[in-house]
């Protein structure tokens, strides 16, 4: 499949029809510094129809590892980080899978992803080939301090993979706003 652009989508069951688990892989490269530099922390979020988290227990993140149901679950990997998704066990109200990364202020202080070089998020099958990529840019990114990298989301009968890039000035508390979650 590829490269993607902001916005683009891939049909990812569509083309490769015995897809049953993929690995999400997050990474990025960021400049060294002596000073304040981003702790970077990866989350994702299980939606409903209507873009909301379907609870609490419907994220992902470094004190929850796995969903309540098990269909989506931090791993090991390559990548900075690794989620692997079994798609046969998403619950059938869960509409979309969103990736983001936010800035930790309460690791090294205010940062934001300006000291980001590079960022990326792939999609890939159980034996990890690589089925759609992602470079997330980065360019203007002296304000933002989260991000949402992509979604996987269900059409029809099957799951398609949607590159975002969506930078939030607002941090965590702009991410739960609109995902609806409880903080």
């Amino acid at each position: 499949m590829g490269n993607l652009v902001p916005g683009a989508n891939a049909a990812l069951t569509a083309e490769n029809p015995d897809l049953a688990k993929v690995l999400v892989g997050l990474g990025w490269e960021t400049i060294p510094s002596l000073g304040p530099a981003a702790e970077l922390v990866p989350f994702a979020v299980l939606c409903d129809d209507s873009g909301a988290a379907l609870s609490s227990e419907h994220m992902v993140f470094f004190n929850q590892i796995a969903s309540a149901d098990g269909s989506v679950a931090f791993a090991g990997s390559e990548d900075a980080e690794q989620i692997d998704v079994d798609l046969a066990l998403v619950p059938a109200n869960v509409a979309k899978i969103a990736f983001i990364v936010y800035v930790d202020p309460d690791v090294r202080g205010t940062a934001t992803f300006s000291s980001v070089r590079r960022a990326h998020i792939r999609v890939a099958t159980a034996e990890n080939r690589e089925l759609v990529r992602f470079e997330v840019p980065i360019s203007s990114a002296d304000n933002i301090t989260a991000m949402m990298f992509g979604e996987l989301y269900r059409h029809r009968d099957g799951w398609k993979f949607r590159a975002l890039g969506q930078g939030y000035t607002t941090g965590l508390a702009g991410v739960a706003k609109d995902f609806r979650i409880d903080t």
